[in-house]
């Protein structure tokens, strides 16, 4: 199986860089290239009439956001090409898995290395998992990397 382009998602969290990291010895070993990813999700209200609207301030957190993922995304670029790793970075607005997956099929991704955060219970209900959903939709083998994995790579690395 060839590799040549793996989707990373990044939420600028620990978990996510650290998926971030894996992603890179598997570009190096394939020699492929990195598609980095980070989603903006927009903010919805619901109003007495029960109608999903955008007010000009939360378009204007939207757009701090974006401005503040486009700076997060150059400093990654900038590590990943003092490196010599072949990447581009992608910012899209939306609804995480479902771009993530749409971002797999448009760029032909040949894997999605992503993190998990380790929710459980009412907060795994509550906000679901952006992972599981990929993972369940992905057109493209997904490799998930559990949450607190490079604290434990780090305890057995010291054993």
């Amino acid at each position: 199986m060839a590799i040549k382009k793996i989707l990373v998602p990044v939420d600028f969290s620990d978990d996510a860089l650290n998926a971030l990291r894996y992603a890179q010895e598997l570009g190096r070993t394939f020699k492929a290239e990195l598609l980095i990813l980070h989603v903006v999700e927009p903010i919805y209200y619901a109003t007495p009439a029960d109608m999903y609207v955008t007010s000009p301030n939360l378009a204007m957190l939207l757009d701090e956001q974006r401005t503040l993922a486009t700076q997060q995304l150059a400093r990654l670029s900038a590590s990943l090409k003092a490196k010599g790793q072949r990447h581009r970075t992608l910012l899209k607005t939306g609804t995480p898995a479902q771009l993530i997956t749409d971002t797999a099929q448009s760029t032909k991704a040949d894997l999605i290395v992503m993190s998990t955060h380790g929710r459980t219970g009412l907060a795994h209900i509550l906000l679901g998992s952006t992972t599981e959903k990929v993972v369940r939709h992905a057109g493209c083998p997904v490799l998930t990397i559990r949450h607190g994995t490079e604290k434990r790579r780090k305890r057995n690395a010291q054993k």
